[in-house]
């Protein structure tokens, strides 16, 4: 992607803005042992690799998840870009996803009782949807049911290289990992090519809203060619920004003969789901306009942002400085990894990783205490010691990570002295008239250990938040920072899911051309073909909401789960604290079931 990057405030803005509700955020100042038993069973249960047709190819994919009853398989079927898109890696010509289903249940996706198909969210993949997917398979079988859920890459993941974290979770070395991505360290005589420049992805300016709704339907022809069953059988939803691509998906005519309904995207579909999002084609949080002083060209048009696109002065994957950008993204596997191989171990991401601008900002802003500390660069991270679960906790966490759409509720730092995390803002936001900014920065109070040199700073998973040797770290004013309620996913099926897929967690080349097509979709040549506008209301909706997260109002019939953060709704464990099911696998499955 090279160092072309939107200005920050333009992309915190970006970042927020596929959420509902709230006023516009204005420019920030947001594990479990298992036994080698459980990994043989799902490993035998996944569905054989197979060719049954040119162009289609389906692999097991060998997991440690506590939930043995759910198989899962990465299946990569080929559609090609049009010849107009550019000149794109072979792979780019395939789309993938990962298929989970019961071990017990058909092996043909036909013959399952019901196929529930998933969009990601902004900077998202395929692999954040393990954990609700396995649950939700696992919930409808013990109803009789047997579904399969389809998690999906977009066509912008064919450009990673996952090499060095599947080498290093085989090694279980996360070193290996760093060694391939930063020392040119050979795998199976590989080597790593560099994270792609803006100049080298000059194709995804091509690949918008209408390539990728159109992904989605070929996809789904591909592997169940007859209108009928697709219509019966298949759910259609997503997470975050998934929500949009799905309403305009349900609006899409795909045959070009918008007099024929057949081909129309409500038809392929018996239901929508809607993960902490809205089956929307408005961009949330602005009243369906994006704001056009934030991408500046947009007030030119459609054309103007097509030339800007063409002519690389906009960036063609979002990226900012520091923070969220092509490496941050591959980190957050790498950090992953190392606490899925040794959570208890002494983290040295900070030390072993070599130094940079982008590493060096990103941890500055990330475990900055303050902005004195911030603005001194002292202390930094690698003057502290955690473990590689506290590291991740650090990264992701809701008392630690700023950035809402970023935010996972996992449990809490432990070990030592814990205080306030004022930065990037305050955490009594609405007494400095800040309130606004929390549906950007989260709603928790940030927290940050703060002996340097000194102790082994550890990570409380969640399931240990309110335990009785718990001390109950309080802020500034005598308010605990957390509790047991407020914890809903375990840091060790994070990690997992960070690291074991074929698919990644992330999507580290997310399009610009997906902002600006849903900001343009008004303007002639954009979104010509969504014209079935009673598409999203033509099937049934579940809406399924984060409690802290960034899904909007709750409406009724709205679940909202309690406690739960915006990628709570993908990770959340499948027994939550108070012994009850995790309520958003349990009424997903319950939907399909209807």
């Amino acid at each position: 992607m090279g160092r072309s990057s939107l200005p920050l405030r333009t992309f915190a803005v970006l970042a927020s803005v596929f959420r509902v509700g709230g006023d516009p955020p204005r420019p920030p100042v947001r594990f479990a042992h298992v036994v080698a038993a459980s990994l043989l069973a799902v490993t035998t249960a996944a569905v054989p690799v197979s060719a049954r047709e040119a162009g289609r190819t389906e692999t097991p994919v060998a997991s440690s998840s506590p939930v043995t009853d759910v198989a899962e398989s990465v299946v990569r079927v080929r559609v090609p870009l049009p010849a107009s898109a550019g000149p794109r890696p072979e792979t780019c010509d395939w789309l993938s996803y990962l298929r989970f289903r019961h071990k017990d249940g058909p092996a043909a996706s036909a013959d399952a009782d019901r196929i529930l198909v998933a969009q990601p969210g902004i900077l998202e993949g395929a692999g954040a949807f393990d954990s609700v997917a396995r649950n939700t398979v696992a919930a409808a079988a013990k109803s009789g049911r047997h579904i399969e859920f389809w998690a999906l890459d977009r066509r912008s993941n064919c450009l990673e290289d996952r090499t060095g974290i599947q080498a290093g979770l085989e090694a279980k070395d996360a070193h290996l990992a760093i060694d391939y991505y930063y020392r040119q360290k050979e795998v199976d005589g590989r080597k790593f090519a560099g994270y792609q420049t803006n100049d080298q992805v000059r194709w995804l300016q091509n690949v918008g809203l209408e390539q990728t709704v159109r992904d989605q339907y070929d996809l789904m022809v591909a592997e169940l060619p007859d209108q009928a069953t697709r219509k019966r059988k298949m759910m259609c939803g997503g997470h975050s920004l998934g929500g949009v691509l799905t309403a305009f998906f349900a609006e899409w005519d795909f045959d070009g003969d918008h007099a024929t309904t057949g081909d129309a995207g409500y038809e392929q579909c018996s239901g929508y789901f809607a993960l902490d999002t809205r089956i929307s084609t408005a961009l949330p949080g602005f009243g369906g306009d994006f704001p056009e002083d934030w991408i500046p060209l947009l007030k030119f048009g459609a054309g103007a942002v097509q030339a800007g696109l063409d002519g690389g002065v906009i960036p063609r994957a979002l990226s900012a400085p520091a923070v969220v950008n092509t490496e941050t993204m591959n980190l957050l596997g790498i950090a992953g990894l190392a606490a899925r191989l040794d959570p208890g171990g002494v983290s040295d991401l900070a030390t072993y990783v070599p130094p940079s601008f982008n590493t060096d900002s990103t941890y500055r802003i990330l475990f900055s205490k303050d902005y004195p500390t911030f603005l001194a660069g002292s202390p930094t991270v690698k003057d502290f010691r955690f473990t590689n679960a506290a590291a991740l906790g650090g990264l992701l966490d809701d008392n630690s990570q700023p950035l809402a759409f970023m935010q996972a509720s996992l449990g809490f730092w432990d070990g030592g002295r814990i205080v306030d995390k004022e930065f990037p803002a305050p955490n009594d936001l609405g007494a400095v008239g800040l309130g606004g900014l929390s549906r950007l920065l989260g709603t928790e109070r940030k927290a940050i250990p703060d002996e340097p040199r000194g102790p082994l700073f550890t990570w409380r998973n969640f399931d240990r938040v309110g335990a009785p040797d718990d001390p109950v770290y309080k802020s500034k004013d005598g308010t605990p920072f957390t509790s047991a309620g407020k914890e809903v996913t375990d840091i060790a099926e994070l990690a997992r899911s960070l690291s074991e897929h074929p698919l990644d967690f992330t999507e580290h080349y997310f399009p610009t051309r997906m902002v600006t097509d849903i900001a343009l979709a008004a303007a002639p040549g954009i979104a010509d073909d969504a014209v079935h506008g009673d598409g999203i209301t033509a099937n049934p909706t579940l809406n399924l909401e984060a409690e802290g997260g960034l899904g909007g109002d709750p409406q009724p019939g709205d679940v909202v789960a309690p406690g739960y953060q915006h990628i709570d709704v993908l990770t959340a464990s499948a027994v939550q604290n108070d012994g009850r099911p995790e309520p958003v696998s349990t009424n997903l499955a319950a939907f399909a079931a209807r």
